[in-house]
């Protein structure tokens, strides 16, 4: 058993790492060896984007459905750094990991943790976040080049602006823009609801903003949500999909000759090299134009208007 245990298992960073060899998922195509080593690898990439920022994992054990894990369990060892945070819709505090180091992304990676989601500001400063954040997400069944469309609109809505932003695949089927700015959350918010209205106008056959699935009519859905405490996956994070894919930066030149199944756990480190893409392409934070803050203070909230729209369908059932 001893012997077993030692070839199935190894310590780095004073990390116990246990059961190496176990399938990580159905279909993912890899073990859980090869999600510790991925994250070893890219450490000096993602590490920056979990830095300092209250950390959501998706873990998935065998046998058991994936589940997302926010406040760390009672076993958490004492070197993983945390901070507490008052969730209004559970009416608690929450203690959620700060995933700072390569030990902590180590033990992250031992408990099976695949995903790594990450508000847009850190804890210390959460009303300013450092990024807008544009979720392209395609209707079910295109294939990836419609995103890569209303990618294109999205790119020129910033442009008109003065604005730039770095793209990145979701490691699922759809794409993110992000958009390093210096702004209040209230601001950011609603210049990413503007964004998403403006690109949508450009090509409406393509793009559109509607909240509610059944309203989109077979189009790129651009989701201007993320904003003050929503989550966002982490780029280079992998995703519990077949294959296991990961978030990967691509440029905007290259975006028509890549598919979001190119980047995997056992092919991004290859690709990367020596490289951090991602730090590469984001600009350097952007001031706000006025005009896009006040255009898109006069958009409602879509979780908001679709909220109210559920309950009115609801009241017409019922009636």
């Amino acid at each position: 058993m001893a012997n077993a245990r030692a070839r199935d298992g190894e310590e780095r960073d004073g990390v116990s790492l246990t059961n190496l060899d176990q399938p990580l998922f159905d279909g993912a195509e890899a073990t859980k060896r090869d999600l510790v080593d991925y994250l070893d690898a890219v450490r000096d990439r993602i590490l920056p984007a979990l830095t300092g920022r209250p950390l959501s994992v998706v873990r998935v054990r065998p046998g058991q459905e994936p589940f997302m894990q926010k406040n760390v369990p009672k076993y958490t060892p004492d070197f993983v750094r945390t901070t507490r945070i008052w969730a209004d819709a559970s009416k608690r505090n929450i203690d959620y990991a700060l995933c700072d180091d390569r030990r902590t992304l180590l033990w992250f990676a031992n408990q099976r943790a695949v995903e790594y989601h990450v508000p847009l500001s850190r804890a210390d400063d959460r009303e300013r976040p450092q990024y807008l954040v544009l979720d392209l997400d395609p209707p079910e069944g295109e294939a990836f080049d419609v995103v890569v469309a209303a990618a294109r609109l999205v790119q020129r809505a910033l442009a008109d602006e003065g604005l730039t932003g770095a793209v990145k695949t979701s490691g699922a089927k759809g794409l993110h823009v992000f958009v390093p700015v210096s702004a209040h959350d209230d601001d950011a918010a609603a210049a990413t609801r503007a964004l998403a209205a403006r690109a949508s106008r450009i090509d409406p056959t393509i793009a559109t903003t509607a909240y509610i699935r059944e309203e989109r009519g077979g189009k790129v859905f651009l989701d201007a949500t993320r904003a003050y405490g929503a989550t966002v996956v982490a780029p280079y994070s992998p995703r519990i999909r077949p294959g296991t894919p990961v978030s990967f930066p691509v440029a905007w030149d290259d975006l028509d000759s890549v598919a979001p199944g190119d980047f995997t756990v056992r092919t991004a480190p290859g690709l990367l090299g020596g490289t951090d893409p991602w730090a590469a392409a984001l600009p350097a934070p952007q001031e706000l134009p006025d005009d896009l803050v006040a255009e898109g203070r006069e958009i409602p909230v879509a979780r908001v208007v679709a909220m109210h729209e559920g309950k009115r369908r609801a009241r017409e059932r019922r009636g």
